[in-house]
């Protein structure tokens, strides 16, 4: 099962590196148009969306990774103790954040959906598109900390431990 999650993760990091792609080709193409006089409309909503879904899609994926900026400088100078104590809170406040998350995303693209909502820029895309790829990553986080919860309650460890890396010691 543990397996599967991964691949979930690598899935929404691979169309989070799609996305990227897509906002870097319509900053160019805006660039490349305005060379040439060309009036494309929507161009920035569209790197907009592009980069948000980005971010959105990757949250899964870097923190099963363990490189998103967590709270382990306070938690590596608490006694063994306190430590597993904070680690189970970390997780579980992660994961109610993350599922709230998720709930409102996904909530937001429904009623996007239900009343037609377009964008206000020149594009006129339906919202509901672009916030797909925030409902994903929304999804993917809160399911990344079920399965960190999950891992930890196995008896895992699943926040990394700092060690002489300096870029881990936020």
């Amino acid at each position: 099962m543990s397996r599967l999650v991964y691949l979930f993760y690598q899935g929404l990091l691979a169309l989070s590196c799609l996305s990227m792609l897509a906002a870097f080709g319509s900053v160019a193409l805006g660039i490349v148009a305005r060379q040439a006089q060309w009036d494309i409309p929507g161009l920035d909503a569209y790197a907009g969306y592009a980069i948000v879904c980005s971010l959105f899609l990757a949250l899964p994926a870097t923190l099963a990774s363990g490189d998103h900026i967590r709270v382990t400088l306070a938690l590596d100078r608490l006694p063994a103790s306190m430590r597993g104590v904070m680690e189970w809170f970390c997780l579980g406040a992660g994961l109610v954040v993350a599922g709230v998350m998720a709930w409102f995303a996904i909530r937001l693209a429904w009623v996007s959906w239900v009343t037609h909502d377009v964008s206000p820029a020149a594009d006129v895309t339906p919202l509901w598109i672009p916030q797909m790829g925030v409902v994903l990553g929304c999804i993917g986080f809160a399911v990344a900390f079920a399965h960190a919860l999950v891992v930890r309650w196995q008896g895992g460890d699943f926040m990394a431990k700092s060690g002489g890396e300096a870029a881990r010691a936020e």
